[in-house]
């Protein structure tokens, strides 16, 4: 009898062979034989390889143990994870926090602070980078994701297959590797393209020229390697006319936020409906009938007869540290009006031209203090990785330019405590952000108009979603003003979402910001084309985890 004959027993406590038992021993669990003919077990806390009858392979004992691929297998011990011998002895000195198994001479490994890379069979790192995930090689082709959260293809030295970066990522199958951008799931060549046009919720490797996929609307079908429909194998799940009237009535959503909002029912939780009316003087009857509409939205939950916040709830409290209160009022009371005339800006005979918006919010205190605390949240929320990935020296002086009420200048002060900050911003928005910013001498806080002289010398600019809000002749003025203030050589930093080359990903906020200040979201060659009118050259675009990525021009 060979060890190939050999399976796992139903109960998982030993091997089989046609059902009849390899061996007397039995242990709390066994895993399949692999070449060289051992098996992984079990017994309480220890665990070791097996022969095929049943016998020890050596001696040892180990926390955890895997089966053998690659005439190496994955072990954990009480001073980490390694890879051993058939005959238990340690591949190599090296210890990690976790291992994979080897294909292809390449093994995933993780290492004690929270990186993954892989290793070579004498334990060495393959190549330098380190990611935050890696997975097996296939084909001399491995899936390796980077720190912000996107994935790329590497070959088995660490250099890139193709350079292009995707939401997610899968080995290459036949000729072609599953892939998500931000539109939905594709095919990939090795090359990093798309092989068609469309985008999915799902899709299966293609098989002999084919591939099962689905549909947002919930169908599924097979298409063949141009994207086409080949078979429907199961009709929409979701009704277009239903999903096109939940669009329409999107407006219910805001202002029955905006209105929950203004009313404090959110500070009025926990409670009762009766309690929740009570405390915010309402209509016993409609605050119940405006719970159950927060309820529907995620944003209240119903434990017995206690309506509480959920987590998302949460931001709509006026105190919290990322509260988005302040959005709820400027998107139902202000922004909803702003997107009135689009279609007369959308007519090419139209007379509409863009809002002052930042002239309108100005004139209004109390609207003031909401839209920037508003910018302010959004900014706590997606700025913490910035500072890190400008990769400064921590000593330049950098103009934070239209810093707004300072959340960027202090996540950069925490992370490079020598820097010397000039935040640049509207009269009124330094006004406010004194009483933030008062105690902290390092940022200097400076009234001005980004479009006239800044009157500052820096080594560096920052400039965080400032250019979406103009459109190109406004924002390669604003950026001529930086390259003033700069150097040769020194660099600007402009934190934008860059909108994709292809796709439809930021259509909706590109269109909001055309409504509401004339701007507009650009890709990476709408960057590279204003930063280079302005006398800088776009040299890197670092993507972030968060929805902006880093664009670093150059001062020619």
């Amino acid at each position: 009898m060979t060890w190939q004959a050999l399976t796992v027993a139903e109960d998982c406590t030993h091997h089989v062979a046609e059902g009849i038992p390899a061996y007397l021993e039995r242990f709390d669990e066994v895993l399949k034989f692999h070449a060289p003919g051992l098996a992984p077990v079990r017994r309480r806390a220890e665990a070791w390889h097996i022969r095929p009858d049943g016998s020890p392979a050596y001696s040892r004992r180990f926390l955890r143990i895997f089966g053998f691929y690659e005439a190496l297998a994955a072990v954990a011990d009480i001073d980490g994870w390694h890879h051993i011998t058939p005959h238990g002895a340690d591949a190599y000195p090296q210890r990690y926090a976790w291992c994979g198994n080897f294909q292809e001479q390449r093994c995933p490994v993780r290492m004690q602070d929270g990186t993954y890379l892989h290793i070579t069979p004498s334990g060495l790192p393959a190549y330098a980078a380190r990611w935050r995930y890696v997975g097996d090689f296939r084909d001399g082709v491995g899936v390796v994701q980077h720190l912000d959260g996107r994935s790329t293809h590497i070959r088995p030295d660490g250099t890139p297959l193709h350079g292009a970066w995707f939401l997610d990522l899968d080995v290459f199958h036949k000729a072609y590797a599953r892939a998500r951008d931000e539109a939905g799931w594709m095919h990939i060549d090795r090359a990093g393209e798309p092989i068609y046009a469309r985008r999915f919720a799902n899709v299966e490797p293609f098989y002999n020229g084919q591939a099962r996929v689905e549909r947002f609307d919930g169908g599924l079908e097979v298409i063949d390697e141009s994207g086409h429909q080949l078979v429907e194998l199961r009709p929409a799940q979701r009704s277009e006319f239903a999903a096109l009237s939940a669009d329409m009535v999107g407006f219910w959503r805001t202002e029955t936020i905006a209105a929950a909002v203004e009313l404090g029912v959110f500070e009025a939780l926990p409670g009762t409906s009766a309690e929740v009316a009570m405390r915010c003087d309402l209509h016993q009857d409609r605050t119940l009938r405006l719970l159950r509409a927060l309820g529907e939205l995620s944003l209240v939950t119903m434990e017995g007869a206690q309506w509480r916040r959920t987590p998302r709830g949460e931001y709509l409290c006026r105190d919290h540290p990322l509260t988005l209160a302040g959005a709820a009022g400027e998107y139902a009371q202000h922004f909803s009006k702003m997107w009135k005339p689009l279609p007369e800006a959308i007519r090419r005979s139209g007379q509409w031209h863009a809002p002052d918006v930042f002239g309108d919010v100005a004139k209004d205190d109390t609207r003031q203090s909401s839209h920037h605390r508003m910018l302010l949240s959004y900014a706590r929320h997606d700025y913490p990785n910035v500072p890190a990935a400008l990769h400064l020296r921590g000593d330049e002086r950098v103009v934070d330019a239209g810093g707004g009420l300072g959340a960027l200048s202090l996540a950069l002060l925490e992370q490079y405590p020598e820097l010397g900050i000039t935040l640049l911003d509207r009269p009124e928005v330094i006004d406010q952000a004194q009483h933030g910013l008062s105690s902290e001498p390092r940022i200097e806080l400076r009234a001005a108009d980004l479009f006239e002289p800044w009157q500052v010398s820096a080594d560096a600019v920052v400039m965080a979603r400032i250019l979406h809000d103009w459109d190109d002749c406004a924002a390669i003025h604003i950026l001529r003003r930086a390259r003033q203030a700069l150097a040769v050589g020194n660099e600007i930093f402009v934190i934008e979402m860059v909108l994709p080359e292809t796709g439809l990903a930021g259509a909706l906020c590109d269109l909001h910001l055309l409504m509401v200040t004339g701007g507009q979201e650009r890709t990476e060659a709408g960057y590279a084309s204003i930063l280079a009118a302005a006398g800088f050259e776009l040299v890197e675009v670092r993507p972030l985890p968060a929805l902006p990525s880093i664009l670093v021009g150059r001062a020619r």
